[in-house]
Formats: structure tokens, C-alpha cells, sequence
């Protein structure tokens, strides 16, 4: 498992790299300078091969790359012939320094774009954007937004993947087309874009199958049609039906297993459940008060010697109460001990049909900067598989102008992403390492090679742009040498660069650190 993710992790990481140095080393090349080393990592060289006056290298660290130039140490004492100067690179004119020193990002910036144009010239598998269980005083529930509805279209731009709902702040999002039942259905609202994609985030897509329980801890599939189970229409989307006043539940084969996309049931064996309900809450409520509860309220495991296991709860035990109040969902479960002051707590369960009641005194353990409760119970939990759609093929015309606008709007995003960062509207906490990459790398691999690879347009993106900024050491601190030399009229001196040069790698130094601490914070 280990290796699989590191192989991700090089498949992902290698290509950037690789495009990113190749920009350089081509633009050396196109202005005569030598090309001493070529390598993709950095450290100790595993591999290397000398062809021409340039060593091709692959290193020991798959966290960059470099190319050496002859004559690119602005510090060196030594003196160049004058026979050599028209292969180095200090000695070059300005422009083609401007040019070896940009074609780095700009590769990333070509890569972006060849990917994007790829992906919409064949057509992509890509994941609905689908939303989860939305709160009933949200904004986005009373623009009509409901659970399971698919989101098509933000202001008349197509949503392709989640940074497509990521609006620029002076832009309002007023209309939304989503897909729900199958159908499209236009929507009005009035919120900015970065509230609009605040609030989406507050839902994700883990919508519920449409399993149930009964205290003997006999397992249900339910529907709304007799004899006929959708398994991809969530508990969530069943509440939305405010409409429905008979549920239809059938018991589910003792040896199946739940988390399969279709599970067995017993049609011969199906219940009718009269229930009276508007929204989420009273679903669960009406299903409860016929003896039914979500398949989430069952424990799927329990930690040993957790504060769960210490007072004898058990696997398939059901919770009913907390506190002496109901509660719908182990979500529900979860935030509302947060809520409680007092040191221990009474929970109910049903256990093999009994009811039991226990006072649990739940660990504290700190995550985020926040204290959180945990009883050491794993929930029965069962979400529906994100749906894929392979979207219609373009022609070269449509293809490079979506491709062009794509890269144009991760250049922007990510610029926005980072005057947020500078301004303090977003945590460093936010800042990934290598980890980071490596696991959102690992997951997109696994949901879909187009997501895959549009999540490595957009990093290509990321790293261009990043490598713009006017810091020394990074490819755009030595863009900003050269400005400052064009208005000086001259070089800045060995004194002055050496300064910008420590004050820039501690700059990034510092990030670097930050992000490696963020990833294992995060992930250890």
C-alpha cells in the first residue's frame, strides 16, 4: 500500500517536474548557453548519463529538480574567459536571461493547458458534484438547494470539479442549475463567491444508503416503490419526498455485505411503514416511532478498553438517546457531546432487543487547536459511491478555448488563494507539504484517471505560479534581479544579492517547514 502510493506520488509529481526544468534547459539551449546538469530530484543521483556537455541525472529526493548552467553562480570568484562568456549564462543579454529563467513556469503553464485540452478533446470521467444534507436555515436550502442535487452549472459556467465553484469575490453567484431526479432545474440566489463556496463546503456529499435497523439489530433496505430498491437514492434524498406517506422495507440477507454498491434483500418479507414527515429529522423521527432507525446508529466496531467498551457497550448496540433526548444520526451523535459540559453522559442503546442505559464518560483529545469527545465507537455507516458522468467530447476549437480559460482561471484561483493567505483570510494551517500532495494525488488516482489528471493541471498550474513570486532562489526572484537591473542600469551588487538570496531561502525555508509540519499534524 506504501509502495502503490509513492509510485502515485513520482506519477503525479514526475511530470510537473520534469516540464518545469525542461523549460529551462530548452530556452538555455535556444540561447547557446551550456547545460551542465539536467536533474529531476534532488540529493544523492541514483542514475546518470553524460551525453553532449549535459549530464542527465534522476536523484534520491522526487521533491523538484534542477538544471545547472555554466556561469549561473552570480557569487563564483572565478573569472570566465571571454572565449566562454557567450555559454554563460550571467553573461547573456537580459532578455535571454528573462526568457531561460521564465520557461520554466511557462512549461507549466503549457502543461496545464495540453492536459485540459486532452481531457476535453477525448471527454472526462468525472465525479458529480453532489451535495449533501443541507441545513434548513441555510441560504442554500431556502434557494431551494436540497440534498442530493447535483450541481451543473454556477452563473451559467459549467461545474467540472470542485474548484469550478470557487467564484471570484467580487463576482456574485445569482443562478445555479442543478440536476435533481434526473431533471435540471434552475435556481435563484444572492450570495458572493467566496461566501457561495463557503457554504458548499459546509455539505459534503456523504449521503446515507437507504439502510435501516430495528432494535434486534436486523438490517433493512427501504424504499419508497414496492419491490424495487434504489440503492443510490440516499435517506437524505427519501426525506426530500415530504410528499411519501408509505416506506416500504425489506430485510436484508443475513450474509451480505452493506458497503457492496447492490445488496440482497428478501422481497418475499417487506414491510410497510406509514410515515408522516417534511424533512430529514422528521423522517427519522416517524421511522423511529416504528420501531426503525438509521443503519448509521449502529456500532460497527469498539475500541478496547475505550470509555464505550468500559461500560459494556458492544458491537451491532444501537444508540437511541443521549441525554435522555433522541438523536437521528451518528453525526448527530457525535456534535451534540460536543456539546455537553459535564464530565460523563447517559446514553441509551438497544442491545440483542433490550434497552440498556449507561453513563459514559467520554476521552478528550485535541485536534485542530479544539477538544473534542469521543466514546471509542465506530459507526455502521454506509455512503453511496460518487457517480461518474463521461462529459461530451469537444471539437479543437471548443477544446483549446475551454482549455485556455481553465489554465487562465487556476492562475487567478491560485493568486486569490494566495493574497487570502497574505491577508490572513485563510490558515497557514491550510498549507500542504508533500503529504498532502501525495494523498489528494493518491485519492484522485483512485476515483478517476481524469480527475487524476486535472488535479495535475492544476498543481502544474500552482507551481508555475508559485515559482513567479518575487522571492530569490524561486524563478520569479530572478525575473525581479533582472527588473531591478534594467532600472539600476547595471547589476546589483555581490553584497545586496547575497542578502535577498539568505532572506529568500529563509522565506521559503520557513514555508517549507510549515507545510511539512501541517502535513504531520494533519496525518500523524
Amino acid at each position: 500500500m506504501l509502495l502503490e502510493k509513492i509510485i502515485i506520488f513520482i506519477i503525479f509529481l514526475g511530470p510537473l517536474v520534469f516540464f518545469h526544468e525542461l523549460g529551462h534547459f530548452l530556452f538555455a539551449r535556444l540561447f547557446g548557453v551550456r547545460v551542465e546538469v539536467f536533474s529531476i530530484g534532488f540529493g544523492p543521483k541514483l542514475f546518470k548519463k553524460k551525453m553532449g556537455d549535459t549530464e542527465y541525472a534522476i536523484s534520491l529526493i522526487p521533491l523538484g529538480g534542477y538544471v545547472k548552467m555554466f556561469g549561473d553562480d552570480p557569487f563564483t570568484k572565478d573569472e570566465i574567459p571571454e572565449e566562454d562568456r557567450k555559454k554563460s549564462f550571467t553573461h547573456q543579454n537580459k532578455w535571454a536571461r528573462f526568457w531561460i529563467v521564465m520557461g520554466g513556469p511557462l512549461a507549466n503553464f503549457i502543461l496545464a493547458f495540453v492536459i485540459f485540452f486532452s481531457l476535453l478533446i477525448v471527454g472526462e470521467r468525472i465525479p458529480e458534484i453532489k451535495m449533501g444534507a443541507i441545513s434548513s436555515d441555510s441560504v442554500l436550502f431556502q434557494s431551494g438547494l436540497r440534498a442530493g442535487d447535483v450541481l451543473v452549472k454556477v452563473n451559467d459556467s459549467d461545474v467540472y470539479n470542485p474548484s469550478d465553484l470557487m467564484v471570484e469575490n467580487s463576482t456574485k453567484v445569482t443562478s445555479l442549475t442543478v440536476k435533481r431526479s434526473g431533471e435540471l432545474k434552475e435556481l435563484t440566489l444572492d450570495l458572493q463567491g467566496d461566501k457561495f463556496f463557503e457554504e458548499v463546503l459546509k455539505y459534503p456529499p456523504n449521503l446515507r444508503k437507504p439502510l435501516l435497523v430495528d432494535q434486534n439489530a436486523v438490517r433493512y433496505a427501504i424504499t419508497t416503490k414496492k419491490d424495487n430498491v434504489d440503492f443510490n437514492i440516499s435517506i437524505e434524498e427519501i426525506a426530500n419526498l415530504s410528499n411519501v406517506k408509505t416506506l416500504y422495507a425489506y430485510p436484508i440477507l443475513k450474509d451480505e455485505d452493506v458497503s457492496q454498491d447492490v445488496v440482497k434483500f428478501d422481497s418475499t418479507k417487506g414491510v410497510e411503514i406509514a410515515v408522516d414527515y417534511t424533512d430529514l429529522k422528521t423522517l427519522s423521527a416517524s421511522l423511529q416511532s416504528k420501531g426503525y432507525w438509521t443503519i448509521d446508529l449502529m456500532v460497527r466496531s469498539v475500541n478496547m478498553s475505550s470509555p464505550a467498551d468500559k461500560v459494556g457497550i458492544k458491537n451491532d448496540d444501537i444508540f437511541t438517546k443521549l441525554e435522555g433526548e433522541n438523536v437521528y444520526s451518528f453525526e448527530e451523535l457525535r456534535t451534540k457531546l460536543q456539546t455537553i459540559a459535564k464530565a460523563s453522559v447517559d446514553v441509551e442503546v438497544y442491545s440483542k432487543g433490550e434497552l440498556k442505559k449507561y453513563t459514559v464518560t467520554p476521552n478528550e483529545t485535541v485536534q485542530d487547536g479544539k477538544t473534542l469527545k469521543l466514546l471509542g465507537v465506530y459507526s455502521f455507516i454506509e455512503v453511496i459511491r460518487t457517480n461518474f458522468v463521461l462529459t461530451k467530447s469537444k471539437s479543437v476549437i471548443g477544446s483549446t478555448t475551454v482549455a485556455v480559460t481553465r489554465t487562465w482561471d487556476s492562475m487567478k484561483k491560485t493568486l486569490d488563494g494566495f493574497v487570502k493567505l497574505i491577508t490572513n483570510q485563510v490558515s497557514l494551517k491550510s498549507i500542504g507539504g508533500p503529504l498532502a500532495i501525495g494523498k489528494v494525488a493518491h485519492d484522485s488516482f483512485n476515483t478517476s484517471l481524469s480527475y487524476f489528471f486535472q488535479l495535475m493541471a492544476l498543481i502544474s498550474v500552482n507551481l508555475g505560479v508559485i515559482n513567479l513570486f518575487p522571492i530569490p532562489v524561486l524563478d520569479g526572484g530572478h525575473i525581479m534581479f533582472i527588473a531591478l537591473e534594467i532600472i539600476n542600469r547595471g547589476p546589483l551588487s555581490r553584497r545586496k544579492m547575497e542578502i535577498a538570496q539568505q532572506v529568500g531561502l529563509s522565506v521559503l525555508l520557513m514555508l517549507m517547514v510549515g507545510a511539512i509540519f501541517n502535513d504531520v499534524t494533519r496525518f500523524f
